[in-house]
């Protein structure tokens, strides 16, 4: 079986959580620069990663690579390729380009001069060459330029990876799935009473959150739902038995959740909207909704002894507007706040009388106000950077104690 160098994109700041769930699938890789590399790889561990990765954006397939210094050097370096083993003149195709630090003006015309040198060589050998689709390619290519070497790859995936296949209700400021999985993968919580305990997201707008966490605490891979480019690539046809068989082994993989997954929010629609993406995901029966203010929810009730996660990304100015008791305050001065009205000071008030009884709680916040902790009155354990699409947040944890939390 041919190897190939594979790279797996994902936000900044993911790295080494990506890394770690990559080497827990049991592969080789590094962590790289907006990723995880591995250097030798199988078609079959290309399927794998699609399957399974819960935190890559993509995972592509290098193809080429080289120094290049004008538009000519990009036509030769995709000339290398020998794109008959990779589609027919029947088969779409789409070439994207990415770029750090180029020197070339225009990207647009890099990728055409990729496109020209596909086409003329398909052409030469078949008479006739494939047709373009920016929609729905059969094989998208991406060529991605650094200042002297660029890169080809061939997308396995398609469709991002965070597009599980099971959102279709949406609210006005959708979390990416593969945002939600690595804000659980860096609070260290999979779905065990001793790995993180129960969940709950009093701030769940269309579930992300939860459904994430119900599907890790059911075992289930997050692209089981889903289909990829791959399926439509000719070196992938003879593998069929070998995706058949990962998926049979994944299928078998799931089990009934060993903790509690709790989501409400405010809004009732919201919790509608939750609660239907939680049936085609098929985590409904795993996942207990109820509507209700964040400021007002008591915990819920656990097992004696089990621990307790909150995780939220709750509202802030450049995703969406509070709402509910919170929002009463949003216009008052900001003297009036700083003494307590502020919806965050008030929920680590309200976390300080409802989740520090028997069952030991953790809170995490994804926020991009740095001073946050101060505004709650809380002193953070830990902060994690996190990027929230183009808005650069932080991750904070907060061990719910009783009284006073500041030192």
């Amino acid at each position: 079986m041919s190897a190939y160098a594979l790279f797996l994109p994902c936000p900044s700041g993911v790295e080494p959580l990506l890394l770690d769930e990559v080497r827990a699938l049991g592969l080789k890789a590094d962590a790289a620069r907006g990723g995880v590399r591995l250097a030798r790889a199988s078609l079959v561990d290309a399927m794998k990663l699609n399957l399974h990765s819960r935190l890559a954006t993509r995972v592509l397939v290098e193809l080429a690579h080289g120094p290049y210094r004008d538009e000519a050097d990009l036509y030769h370096l995709a000339w290398t390729v020998d794109w008959s083993e990779w589609l027919t003149p029947q088969h779409r195709f789409r070439v994207d380009c990415t770029a750090r630090q180029s020197p070339l003006k225009s990207l647009h015309f890099a990728a055409l001069k990729v496109k020209d040198a596909l086409c003329d060589q398909i052409r030469d050998k078949h008479g006739e060459r494939p047709s373009v689709d920016t929609r729905d390619p059969d094989l998208p290519v991406l060529l991605h330029l650094e200042a002297d070497r660029a890169t080809l790859y061939a997308d396995s995936s398609g469709e991002p990876l965070f597009k599980r296949g099971w959102r279709y209700d949406k609210g006005d400021a959708p979390l990416k799935e593969t945002l939600a999985a690595a804000m659980l993968a860096a609070a260290g919580w999979r779905g065990t009473p001793e790995s993180g305990g129960a969940l709950n997201d009093p701030c769940c707008g269309s579930g992300t959150i939860a459904i994430e966490a119900a599907l890790i605490a059911c075992g289930i891979a997050p692209g089981s739902q889903r289909d990829f480019a791959f399926a439509h690539q000719p070196p992938y046809a003879a593998l069929y038995p070998e995706w058949q068989r990962l998926l049979a082994e994944a299928k078998a993989a799931e089990h009934a959740p060993a903790v509690p997954v709790f989501a409400s929010d405010v809004a009732f629609r919201m919790v509608d909207f939750a609660r239907r993406n939680a049936e085609r995901a098929g985590v409904a029966d795993a996942i207990r909704f109820q509507g209700g203010d964040a400021l007002e929810r008591p915990a819920p009730e656990l097992p004696a002894g089990m621990a307790g996660t909150l995780m939220m990304n709750p509202p802030y100015g450049e995703r969406i507007e509070v709402r509910g008791k919170a929002g009463e305050h949003i216009d008052r001065p900001a003297r009036e706040i700083a003494e307590g009205n502020d919806f965050f000071a008030r929920l680590a008030a309200h976390w300080k009388r409802q989740y520090t009884g028997a069952n030991p709680w953790t809170a995490w916040l994804l926020s991009p106000d740095r001073e946050l902790p101060r505004r709650m009155r809380l002193k953070e354990s830990r902060k994690v950077p996190m990027w929230n699409g183009p808005i650069e947040c932080r991750l904070f944890r907060f061990d719910l104690v009783a009284g006073s939390m500041r030192e």
